[in-house]
């Protein structure tokens, strides 16, 4: 974590989907995780799909095809790679890209792995360009070519793996090299969910953590979610600790509108850093176009907080869209704050 990351958290302007997680959370998150597809909720046709290669690669007693997840943070891919793990009935090996420096952390990784077992990489599309090169081979036909000594001595040995199953997780697709994309079988966007998919989420998370709460108020949490899971599981544990608090038995439709308003969420979704983000834009920038840099150094942030975490919502909710020239508000944003709407020119936008 930078320092003016850490700063920024402890000044509470991270928006909710960025926030580092305590290890309460962490541990919770993970009890709240789907363990099979069928308690996986949404994204049907990607749970259908994986339920019939998953079946055929078992009666064939193959491993299961190299996937690749994408989409924003927060809506389940490391959850359906433990899934996958779990309906193949085999281990899986949990690592990130920034975490494999080098090459030999690879190996040491790979040749651990048994036949079908998962290796999950997260946020793949920041392995170095030198680790990426060596996994190819891995991927393709299961072998890793190393050298040992230097100069004239050197010699390259090539060892033979057991095959496995990569399950890769990126936020940002774009970033991956076309050899790495190429040589993935299996391909899903999960995109965000919709309110009522969001509502049997919290419902049933509500019922893990024991909490009782009615489905006018579940259905309110699940609007002001962002499409995202995890900031609803997010959202929920917090009003609990409200309604723990206050001695409430239940979390109504009142209880759960008055703390998404004491956490700072408004009827949209959008908390403080997703207004700061807006206003900058609409009042600084005239509504835009602005470069996302811009709006990084503006709010003192990094550009990957804005882009990462920020962006994708606002583009997806329509309050942002994205053209060359930079970002520019759309008549939703300025209504969303009672302004009036000024037509932006169009002038070199497509």
């Amino acid at each position: 974590m930078t320092e003016k990351t850490r700063q920024t958290l402890l000044k509470g302007n991270l928006p909710l989907a960025d926030t580092k997680e305590s290890e309460e959370d962490m541990v919770l998150n993970l009890s709240l995780r789907p363990k099979k597809l069928a308690e996986f909720v949404g994204h049907k046709e990607i749970v259908e799909n994986l339920k019939i290669s998953i079946q055929a690669t078992k009666q064939r007693k193959e491993p299961l095809e190299h996937i690749l997840l994408s989409g924003p943070p927060g809506l389940g891919k490391t959850s359906l790679a433990h899934i996958i793990a779990h309906e193949m009935s085999t281990k899986i090996t949990a690592t990130s890209g920034p975490a494999i420096e080098r090459a030999g952390d690879l190996i040491g990784i790979l040749t651990n792995l048994e036949k079908g077992d998962i290796l999950f990489i997260d946020e793949i599309h920041r392995l170095s360009k030198v680790v990426e090169e060596f996994l190819y081979p891995a991927m393709e036909s299961f072998q890793i070519d190393f050298v040992i000594d230097k100069g004239p001595y050197a010699k390259t040995i090539k060892f033979n793996l057991k095959p496995f199953t990569l399950v890769g997780a990126t936020t940002r697709t774009g970033l991956l090299a076309a050899p790495l994309r190429g040589r993935f079988g299996i391909f899903y966007n999960l995109d965000f969910y919709s309110t009522d998919d969001l509502a049997k989420i919290i419902k049933h998370s509500a019922k893990i953590l024991g909490v009782a709460i009615d489905d006018e108020a579940a259905l309110e949490i699940a609007r002001r979610s962002r499409g995202t899971p995890r900031v609803a599981n997010r959202l929920l544990r917090r009003i609990r600790d409200y309604a723990q608090v206050a001695g409430l038995a239940q979390v109504t439709l009142s209880v759960a509108t008055k703390s998404l308003e004491d956490l700072g969420i408004d009827k949209a979704g959008l908390d403080e850093f997703d207004r700061k983000v807006l206003k900058l834009i609409l009042e600084t920038y005239s509504g835009g176009p602005v470069g996302v840099e811009s709006v990084a150094a503006s709010l003192n942030e990094e550009v990957d907080t804005v882009a990462d975490t920020v962006e994708p919502y606002l583009l997806k909710a329509g309050y942002l869209k994205r053209t060359s020239r930079g970002r520019v508000a759309t008549k939703q944003a300025y209504e969303h704050f009672g302004k009036k709407y000024e037509k932006q020119e169009e002038l070199f936008e497509k």
